[in-house]
Order: structure tokens, then sequence, then C-alpha cells
């Protein structure tokens, strides 16, 4: 594949959550397929060690598999990836992935602004960026940069959600495309490879 060239057909949901969210992620993952046409990555305020736990307890309760994330490891439909801890996600336009370590964003390293706008400056129209539960304000101006470039963007609605402050804040400051509670975030997850 050529260094600019993407794949048109790849579509990407990239969730992004603080305190509160995994509860939400572990009500949503284990009742998707095997994920087929895109790939689900998720981006959660964590402590800056080497812990495995987030990894591993996803890998036992999803059906479709889990890639670890490298610097520049290959980015591909099917996968369900989990940004790790004390890095930035980083999307590069040939399908691969890379880690920064530049200043926190928001007191967050990984900072969900960070990854859904350089997400959507690469996916555009494919991408899809899903903000839930959370206590600060990281992720709105994230989800302004995919709707700019033409992506979708849901927020938990913040009645079900159990931090609704960054939900709150998204909505106040951005046009959602959908404000959803769980139910509804995984039937239009559902919908995707439809």
């Amino acid at each position: 594949m050529e260094e600019n060239q993407i794949n048109q057909d790849f579509k990407v949901v990239i969730i992004g959550g603080s305190a509160g969210s995994l509860n939400v992620l572990m009500q949503i993952l284990p009742q998707l397929p095997v994920i087929k046409t895109f790939a689900v990555v998720i981006v959660l305020h964590r402590k800056s060690t080497d812990d495995q736990t987030l990894e591993e307890l996803i890998k036992l309760k999803v059906r479709s598999n889990v890639k670890p994330i490298e610097d520049k490891v290959p980015f591909l439909p099917g996968f369900i990836y989990i940004a790790p801890s004390n890095y930035h996600l980083l999307f590069e336009k040939n399908d691969v992935l890379s880690l920064d370590t530049s200043e926190k964003i928001n007191y967050s390293r990984p900072s969900i602004d960070v990854s859904f706008e350089s997400a959507a400056e690469v996916y555009k129209n494919r991408l899809t960026g899903i903000l839930l539960s959370g206590s600060n304000a990281d992720g709105t101006e994230g989800l302004k940069s995919v709707k700019n470039e033409g992506g979708t963007i849901i927020i938990q609605d913040p009645d079900s959600a159990e931090m609704p402050f960054m939900p709150n804040h998204a909505i106040q400051n951005t046009t959602p495309d959908y404000v959803l509670n769980i139910q509804q975030i995984l039937q239009f997850i559902l919908s995707i490879d439809n």
C-alpha cells in the first residue's frame, strides 16, 4: 500500500471515556458479534503504569480479537484496540497507529481529544466518535474535529452516565448527531456492519 493510500471501506469507531466508562464498555463490548468491516478503538483515562488489567479484562469479555498497540503497529478492521497508558494514540494515513509521549492534555495521557482529532484527520466521514462518562472536559474538542471532518459524533446520555460532567460538557459545546443511552449506543454499533 502506498504511503498516503487509505482503505476507503475501512470504518472506525473510537470510544473515549473516563470515570464510569468502563462499566459502560462492559455492557456494550460483550454483546458485539465478531466485527469484520470496522475497528473499535478505546481511549480511556488510566493510571500511568504498565498494568495490562484493562486489556486482559476486555479480552476475556469480547468475541473479536483485542490487538495490543505498540508504536507503528498496522491498524486493521476486525480488531479492538485499546490505547496504552501514558501514551497519546495517533493515527497515520497509511493505516498505522503510533504512540506519542508529549505533555498531558486535560491532565491525561492518553488524551481523548488527541486521539479523536488524529483519527478525524485520517478517517473523516468513515469515523464515529463516541464519548462516555467522565469527570473532565477531555473529548469535547476532539468531537468537534470529528464533526468538522464529516464524521458522526455520539455522546452518552448524561442521565445514563455515572459521571455526567464529560458528556454534559460535550453536549453544551458541540452539535452531537446522537445523544444515546447505553443500549442505544450498542444498537448503533451493531448497525455499522449491516
